[in-house]
């Protein structure tokens, strides 16, 4: 299967298990099913669904900051047997699309300072560091604090690829 069979949409309240199951499959500290709960009227909490489930997901949101307001891609996450294929970078483009369509001017994350092809993915979309925070996850390991400017990513490569093209990208990226 490739991306063309992906749709991406909106999660709702039916795909949570799913989601905390992928959650769990992907990261060693994994959010409780609340935190999804109450994140689940984000503008940019999506899921990608391929032949009828879902094979990953990404919750970002965003706050008003005086005109220029931020978002946060807080968890991207695409189930293991589903990596390789784009899901995880079509899952990003669409947030970083719908953050855009909201108002939102800048999108910041934090990757594991050692998830090399997270930090890719992130790279080839334009995020660049602006800091290290040491000890940030549980397991004591540093995380990056990457931001992008929506209006420069869009009329770069924004949707669509162009010049961010890069290759396969899609594992956990926390």
């Amino acid at each position: 299967m490739s991306v063309a069979d992906v749709t991406i949409r909106r999660a709702d309240r039916a795909d949570l298990l799913t989601v905390v199951r992928i959650e769990r499959a992907c990261f060693s500290d994994p959010w409780p099913h609340d935190a999804f709960e109450r994140l689940l009227d984000e503008p940019a909490f999506l899921v990608a669904e391929r032949s009828g489930a879902v094979a990953g997901f990404v919750v970002a949101d965003r706050t008003p900051n005086h005109g220029r307001d931020i978002g946060h891609v807080k968890d991207l996450a695409v189930r293991p047997d589903a990596r390789g294929e784009g899901i995880g970078r079509t899952l990003l483009r669409s947030a970083l699309a719908r953050l855009r369509a909201t108002g939102v001017a800048v999108v910041r994350l934090e990757v594991r300072e050692g998830n090399d092809t997270a930090r890719s993915l992130y790279a080839d979309e334009g995020f660049e560091p602006i800091r290290r925070v040491g000890g940030y996850y549980r397991d004591g390991e540093d995380a990056l604090v990457l931001v992008v400017d929506l209006a420069e990513w869009a009329d770069g490569e924004g949707p669509g690829g162009g010049a961010r093209s890069g290759g396969d990208d899609d594992t956990k990226t926390r």
